[in-house]
Formats: C-alpha cells, sequence, structure tokens
C-alpha cells in the first residue's frame, strides 16, 4: 500500500489535464501556481501558515512508484505516454511563499509554485492537502495560545483525529506556541517535548483511588500530576495530598464547572500547605473556554478535539491556482471566484514602534521600491527542485512568536471583525480582490 501513496496525492483530474497536455504540448509552458485563500474561515482575523518543511519534504520525495503507474494504466486513467512521464517524475521547479508560522490574510500569496505545467499541476492535490490542514490547525491553536497568555498548553488530541494528523497537529501546536504534547511519535520525530498523566481507567482499575494515586507515584515521582476528579474533587484533592505531601506536581481537573473548580481547588490546596501544587485544567477547551479561565487561578490546560479539528474551522479553504503562463499573467474570472494574476510578492509595513500596519501585494518584476519598515514576506523556498529554506522547529516557533507579537491588537481578538491591518495591492490599491 505504501508503494501507491504518492498517486493516491494525485486527484484524477490533475492527471487528466497532464495527459491532454502532453498531447497537445502544453505540458512544458512555464508556470506559475500560487496558494492563497479568498477568505478565512467565519469569526477568525488571521490565518497562520501551518508548515512548509514537512511540505517541501513531500515534493522533494514525490515520486510515481511503478505499482503506482501499472494502477493507474490498468484502470485506463493514464495512457502509455503519461505513465513514460510519471515514471521519471521529479520537481524540479521554484517554490517562493511565506514561513511557517507567518500570519497571512485574504489573498495573501503565501505559496507560489513554478515549473513546467506538468510538473506543477499534479502538486495539486499534495501542496492543498498538507496546506489546508496545517494551517487550519495553526491558526485555532494559535488562538488558544493568545487566549491562555502566558499559562502553557499542553496537545493531548491524539486520539481524536488521524494517526498521522496527530503527529503533525502536535508540530503545529508545538510551533505556535504550545509547550509540550502527549504524542511520543511528535516527541520523538520532531523533538517536541512530551508529557501526560494518567486517565480515569487507571483510577478505576485499583481498588481504591489512594490505591491508584500510590501506585503512580512510585513509578513516576512526587512532582507527576495526579488526576482527582474520577470521583468528587475535594475528596480527590485530599487524597492525594495524603498520599504525596504537600510538594505534589499537580492536580487535573477534566470536567465540571472549570472556573468554580480551580478557585475551589486552590483554596483547598492552599489549606492543606500545599500551595506550590499546580491546577491543571483539561476537557473540551477551545479558545474561548481558555479565555473564559482568564481570572480563574489555572496554571495550565490540556487541549485537544479543539486543537486536531482547527477549533471548529477543520480546513484553512486555501485553493491552488494558475496566475501565469510563459511570464503572462493569467486571470480567472469566475464569479466570486475570481483571482489577480501573474506572480506576486509580499510585504508587511511596521510602525516605528514595530505594530504590523499593512501587508502589500505586489507584482514580481514590478520594479516595486521597498519602504522603510517593510518585512519581505516573500522568501524563496525551494530551488531547482531542493529546498534552500529549513529553519528548526524552534527557530519557526521564534518566528511565529514575533510575527503574532508585531500584529496589532485588534487582530488578536476572538471575536468577528477586522483585523486592524490594512491589506493592499500593489501600491495602495484596494486589495479586496
Amino acid at each position: 500500500m505504501s508503494d501507491l501513496i504518492p498517486a493516491l496525492f494525485t486527484d484524477r483530474y490533475e492527471l487528466t489535464m497532464l495527459m491532454a497536455a502532453l498531447a497537445d504540448g502544453t505540458a512544458g509552458r512555464r508556470c506559475s501556481f500560487e496558494v492563497f485563500g479568498r477568505r478565512l474561515p467565519d469569526g477568525r482575523r488571521f490565518g497562520v501558515v501551518g508548515v512548509t518543511g514537512r511540505l517541501l519534504s513531500a515534493i522533494e520525495d514525490f515520486r510515481f512508484s511503478e505499482p503506482a503507474i501499472s494502477s493507474l494504466v490498468d484502470g485506463r486513467v493514464i495512457d502509455d505516454k503519461t505513465a513514460t512521464y510519471l515514471a521519471d517524475y521529479r520537481f524540479t521547479g521554484d517554490i517562493d511563499g511565506y514561513a511557517e508560522g507567518e500570519p497571512y490574510f485574504p489573498y495573501s500569496p503565501i505559496l507560489t509554485v513554478t515549473g513546467t505545467f506538468a510538473e506543477a499541476v499534479v502538486l495539486e492535490t499534495l501542496v492543498l492537502s498538507v496546506l489546508n490542514h496545517d494551517s487550519a490547525i495553526a491558526a485555532g491553536a494559535a488562538r488558544m495560545t493568545i487566549a491562555a497568555g502566558e499559562r502553557p498548553i499542553i496537545e493531548m488530541g491524539s486520539r481524536r483525529t488521524h494517526e498521522e494528523a496527530a503527529v503533525a497537529s502536535a508540530r503545529i501546536a508545538y510551533l505556535v506556541g504550545f509547550s509540550a504534547t502527549s504524542n511520543l511519535a511528535a516527541g520523538a520525530r520532531y523533538g517536541i517535548p512530551t508529557t501526560g498523566t494518567a486517565a480515569h481507567a487507571f483510577t478505576l482499575v485499583h481498588d481504591t483511588e489512594e490505591a491508584a494515586f500510590a501506585s503512580q507515584l512510585a513509578a513516576s515521582g512526587v512532582g507527576t500530576t495526579l488526576l482527582v476528579d474520577t470521583f468528587d474533587i475535594g475528596r480527590g484533592i485530599g487524597r492525594a495530598i495524603a498520599a504525596a505531601g504537600p510538594n505534589l506536581g499537580a492536580v487535573r481537573i477534566d470536567s465540571g464547572d472549570l472556573a468554580v473548580m480551580a478557585h475551589q481547588s486552590r483554596a483547598q490546596l492552599d489549606s492543606l500547605g500545599a500551595g506550590g501544587t499546580k491546577i491543571v485544567v483539561s476537557g473540551d477547551l477551545d479558545e474561548y473556554a481558555i479565555a473564559a479561565l482568564a481570572a480563574a487561578p489555572v496554571d495550565a490546560y490540556g487541549a485537544g478535539t479543539a486543537v486536531v479539528t482547527g477549533s471548529g474551522a477543520p480546513t484553512a479553504e486555501l485553493v491552488y491556482k494558475l496566475v501565469e503562463v510563459d511570464g503572462r499573467p493569467v486571470v480567472k474570472r469566475s464569479e466570486n471566484k475570481s483571482s489577480r494574476g501573474g506572480r506576486k510578492l509580499a510585504y508587511r509595513a511596521h510602525r516605528s514602534s514595530g505594530t504590523a500596519v499593512e501587508e502589500r501585494i505586489v507584482l514580481a518584476g514590478s520594479g516595486y521600491s521597498v519602504r522603510e519598515g517593510e518585512r519581505l514576506l516573500t522568501i524563496p523556498l525551494v530551488r531547482q527542485g531542493k529546498a534552500v529554506h529549513s529553519p528548526s522547529l524552534d527557530e519557526s516557533r521564534a518566528a511565529h512568536r514575533a510575527a503574532i507579537t508585531a500584529l496589532p491588537w485588534e487582530a488578536l481578538k476572538l471575536s468577528k471583525g477586522d483585523p486592524g491591518l490594512a491589506v493592499t495591492f500593489d501600491e495602495g490599491r484596494p486589495g479586496a480582490i
């Protein structure tokens, strides 16, 4: 099955176009495809480019194996000429775009793929599958990080999504500011800190809650986090401190009115001399639930389902559109689905204070003069099929934090509204395309 994966990440209509283009001679035309979103999910004020590193690696490794090609020929999906082309397929073009973790807005040219029509058109499904998933996760998780302020959030959504999506989601959550993940595969693959505690099943398999706590403490030490809401939170906290002493690392509350429970638990812990024991809350948390707990004595959050589903927006709604052929801009004019032709560059303008005020989109090669306070967002990612931009995850994490910090405060609100940042096209013309 693994040998068929490359073909499965190409949609049939892409191969239909490829087969026809190889026959009529247009396959070799130099083309640029642009990835952008016409709109943000409802209620969002900014998006976040969720990944480039994972995508660029996938493009570099993208191949059509003999079994995959044979299955396409046998199924009469492609002809022999197309099969010969796919047997030697390698992407040899260039890719420019925003760095992973960079905020974006409607019509931001977040990725531009340039190559022959043939080599670029077959990448559409792969590019959009990765970017739509990872950017959706990134935006939702970034909003949770903003709502949490300086309090850490643990990503714990592995059991709510596909196994590989879980690993990708953990990476993205860490990139946008989560402190750790419970996903060990993500920890091993990307070096993300891992953490975790016991589930209710561990308490229930023991004859008493006291026995469960004693067992976990014996295995993990007093710095562990004990889940105290299996039966009664107040009694659970009392038993936890009795078993661990006042230096217990943390207690976790996964149910009930979390704000009320946090206040009551903090008071009880303090009365038991466990003032240093932290309170971790979890249980279907999203950015709104986290924001509602801002005044509660919570030390950390655990978020799962909302993280891996994009917190209500499971796709970033990005599209992959042809914008240039042999140096000539081309435009789609379909009603409500129009595009603006030509390869583009994007700059973000900032006040002297460092706050972003405008995103300027210009045609590549237009002679645009960079202005003071502008930062070029469009950077080289791939040249002649090889990745040329490969920051570490921690470097991308730091760059994301800096970019989010530079956004105007209006952009960081959780409510629906304007981001407080103008998007203009070609030196000042409105970019509401």
